[in-house]
C-alpha cells in the first residue's frame, strides 16, 4: 500500500461518502477541480453548490465544468463561503475547502480565519448525519499559519459525541505542506 498524497486523499473522502443525488459543497472553488469532481460524484440527479469571491474562479470553473458536461447540476455562486447557509439546502452529504489562495492567482487575497470558521460552522449545520467536510489547509503563508492555527483550535473543540474529526499530514515534508482536517458528523446537537 502507498500513502495517497494530500489531495487524492481528499477526493478518495469525498468518493467514499458521496453517491448519485447527493448535495455537495465546494466551499472554495478555486479553478474548479474539487467542483468537477464533486459533480461526478453526485451525478445528474445530485447538486453541487461552488463558492468564491474572485470572478476568474468562477469564470475557470464555469468552462471546466462546460467542457464536463456536467454545469447543469452546480451552482456557481460568487460570495465569500461564510454566506453558504443562505444558499445551501440541509442534508448535505459532504463539503470540500481549500483554504489559501487561488492557483495561480493573486495571493494577497487569501481565505481568513474569521470568515473560514463562519464558513466551517455552517457546513456543519447543513452536514446530514454521517455526512463529512473535509478541509485542505495551506498553511505555508502568512495568513495560512494564522488560519491554520484558529481552525485546529476550532476542531479540536467539537464535541467527541457528536463528531470525529482526522488529520492527515506529512510531518517530514519541507516547505509548509497542506494536511487534511476531516470531520465527520455524527448527530445533530440539540
Amino acid at each position: 500500500m502507498q500513502l495517497q498524497g494530500i489531495l487524492p486523499f481528499a477526493h478518495s473522502l469525498l468518493s467514499g461518502c458521496l453517491k448519485t443525488g447527493d448535495i455537495a459543497v465546494d466551499g472554495t472553488m478555486g479553478n474548479g477541480n474539487d467542483t468537477l469532481f464533486l459533480a461526478q460524484l453526485v451525478g445528474e440527479t445530485g447538486k453541487v453548490y461552488a463558492f468564491d469571491i474572485q470572478a476568474a474562479a468562477l469564470l475557470a470553473t464555469e468552462r471546466r465544468l462546460r467542457e464536463a458536461d456536467v454545469l447543469t447540476r452546480v451552482s456557481l455562486i460568487q460570495v465569500g463561503h461564510e454566506n453558504l447557509a443562505q444558499y445551501v439546502p440541509q442534508n448535505v452529504a459532504a463539503a470540500v475547502f481549500n483554504f489559501g489562495y487561488l492557483p495561480r492567482g493573486n495571493h494577497a487575497i487569501t481565505t481568513l480565519p474569521e470568515t473560514s470558521l463562519q464558513a466551517i460552522q455552517s457546513a456543519l449545520n447543513l452536514l446530514k448525519i454521517n455526512g463529512l467536510l473535509v478541509l485542505v489547509v495551506y498553511h505555508g503563508h502568512e495568513m495560512g499559519k494564522l488560519e491554520s492555527h484558529a481552525i485546529n483550535h476550532f476542531v479540536e473543540q467539537l464535541p467527541q459525541n457528536a463528531f470525529r474529526v482526522l488529520r492527515y499530514e506529512f510531518v517530514n515534508q519541507a516547505n509548509c505542506p497542506p494536511y487534511i482536517l476531516a470531520i465527520e458528523k455524527l448527530t445533530v446537537l440539540s
